[in-house]
């Protein structure tokens, strides 16, 4: 009899431990972000196009010359990359070099995108189709890494920069270059 009446109980705890664990999932932060599985890993092989004409192509050799720099992921149709090329300029007026790449894009949106918005980048590859983007662990636009001087990712930041950003981005560059 005792043993028939536990069975009677047991669906029922089954299911009280599931809702418990359900309820452990969803008092856990979300985190949205893909983080990169490449930091401390130096960056992918890669030769791309410039993304203007008559401007310089981008490679993975570009990066090793001994002078940290930041490696923007941007688009010309993200808005979040509008709203931080203020905070791209204020990178540039700090000191930092600030490389991109831009995704998905043709020549003529990334000059007016450009003309726009400002131009703080000594380089600028053109990514067709994200397979630079994919490889560096990069899940959207925009997305900043600092590069260290021999081609080293030493840090990811996620999502546009803000303001408040900027001070953390230059400390990050000045550490990579130690």
């Amino acid at each position: 009899m005792i043993r028939w009446r536990l069975w009677l109980w047991l669906p029922l705890l089954a299911i009280a431990l599931l809702f418990g664990l359900f309820a452990l999932q969803l008092s856990r932060p979300k985190d949205e972000f893909v983080r990169s599985a490449l930091i401390g890993q130096p960056l992918p092989t890669f030769s791309l196009k410039p993304a203007l004409p008559g401007q310089p192509p981008l490679a993975n050799t570009d990066f090793a010359d001994g002078k940290p720099r930041l490696l923007n992921v941007f688009a010309s149709w993200c808005v979040p990359c509008a709203a931080e090329a203020p905070q791209l300029a204020a990178l540039q007026a700090g000191g930092a070099e600030i490389v991109a790449v831009a995704i998905r894009d043709t020549p003529d949106d990334v000059a007016a995108f450009l003309d726009a918005y400002g131009n703080p980048f000594s380089r600028i590859g053109a990514d067709p189709y994200s397979q630079l983007q994919i490889a560096l662990g990069s899940s959207g636009v925009p997305e900043t890494f600092v590069i260290d001087g021999t081609g080293v990712i030493r840090h990811q930041h996620i999502g546009d920069i803000r303001a408040e950003d900027v001070p953390r981005l230059l400390d990050e560059l000045r550490e990579a270059g130690e």
